[in-house]
């Protein structure tokens, strides 16, 4: 059964876009993937979606500015961030500035699939077993 939940996923790297995109579609979401977070914010996606998942590291925007640009134009969207190249300093000031989840590439889809049902459902516990 799908999901009318609509995840939007931005990230530069295409084959890891494509990736993300069936993955979280085998979920059961509905899925707009971006190549930039220029593109996302242009979209006509931008006010029905439900969840980003964006990359830190992206020409441009990152995913960090990216959510922070979303919070100063009004757009309460719960964002998770993804990245090749893990940071505890970005993780923590991310997780402060109310990233819902920062996940290491490759993503565990167990993580990422509680991560998703966290953001959409705000309470509801991660269990991080990281």
């Amino acid at each position: 059964m799908l999901n009318r939940t609509l995840i939007a996923i931005v990230d530069d790297d295409q084959l890891y876009r494509e990736s993300m995109r069936k993955l979280v579609v085998l979920m059961g979401y509905t899925v707009e993937a971006f190549p930039s977070a220029a593109d996302f914010l242009a979209s006509r996606f931008l006010p029905e979606t439900a969840c980003l998942i964006a990359d830190v590291h992206m020409p441009g925007m990152t995913g960090v500015e990216l959510h922070r640009h979303l919070v100063d134009a009004g757009y309460a969207i719960p964002t998770i961030l993804v990245t090749a190249y893990p940071d505890e300093v970005v993780r923590d000031r991310a997780l402060k500035d109310g990233i819902a989840c920062y996940l290491s590439k490759p993503v565990d889809d167990d993580h990422l699939e509680r991560c998703l049902r966290s953001a959409l459902q705000p309470g509801t516990p991660i269990e991080d077993n990281s």
